[in-house]
């Protein structure tokens, strides 16, 4: 096996200290930290202590990831959760695309150490015809057409791979599928932002998670000026905000100290 290349400049995992309450934060599939470093330190500003990993295959080049799994993904996400907790008292799990469906995923399987989730356009499935082709595609060929940079802001670009590594992506809808059986399992206060335009991941995964999601704290916010990556667009100055604020109002040591 090929080792795998250097990380991409820019692309590299960040750790911005702060209080004691820790926000681990989780980018999407083929795409990088750089993505939410913006969500980072506007979160590290307002007093939280924030992390970012790079998921396995990711950052680097896209055979990397033909070569990881949904469970590397899943144990990188996990001992980044397990490092804040050491760190803080509280930690709450914020994911974009695929990020969501893994931060998903750790509350699922350990509720206790997840407070809350903030998930921007969670994927949990495809209503692409081409998909159910896919097994069969990642056989025939490793890449196909990209996803990346679906951002209507002009000027703006995610660092994210040139081509979507068909192998990785069979990885990603077996994630999915743990992900939905496990739904009614999640109890953490949840706050979801739905880009109304999306042409990466469609409404019907949201509404698949509002439907089936076991929380009973569960709040919308519809994004109306952005495309997939809102984190990089038109909104993300809103939703940098809004989640500082929702999660203030949920968990009491995150509230700014009196001067």
């Amino acid at each position: 096996m090929s080792q795998a290349a250097p990380v991409l400049p820019g692309a590299e995992p960040f750790d911005l200290p702060g209080g004691p309450v820790g926000v681990l934060l989780c980018h999407g599939f083929t795409s990088t930290p750089q993505s939410m470093r913006g969500w980072g330190e506007h979160l590290a500003a307002a007093g939280f202590t924030v992390r970012c990993p790079l998921l396995p295959g990711h950052g680097t080049r896209w055979q990397d990831a033909n070569a990881s799994t949904e469970d590397d993904w899943y144990a990188e996400l996990s001992a980044a959760l397990d490092d804040l907790t050491s760190r803080c008292t509280t930690v709450v799990v914020a994911g974009l695309s695929m990020g969501g469906t893994l931060a998903l995923r750790l509350a699922q399987r350990r509720p206790d150490d997840v407070a809350a989730l903030v998930l921007v356009n969670p994927s949990l499935l495809t209503e692409r015809r081409d998909a159910k082709l896919l097994s069969v595609i990642a056989r025939i060929t490793p890449v196909w057409p990209p996803i990346a940079s679906d951002i209507k802001k002009a000027g703006s670009t995610e660092l994210a791979y040139p081509r979507l590594p068909t192998r990785a992506a069979v990885a990603v809808r077996r994630l999915w599928a743990a992900v939905r059986a496990d739904l009614g399992t999640v109890r953490a206060p949840l706050l979801v932002f739905r880009s109304v335009t999306d042409h990466v991941v469609e409404p019907a995964s949201t509404r698949l998670l509002l439907a089936e999601v076991g929380s009973t704290d569960v709040t919308e916010v519809l994004l109306h000026d952005s495309f997939h990556v809102a984190t990089l667009d038109n909104d993300a100055p809103a939703l940098f905000a809004r989640s500082v604020a929702w999660i203030r109002e949920r968990v009491p040591a995150a509230a700014p100290e009196s001067a």
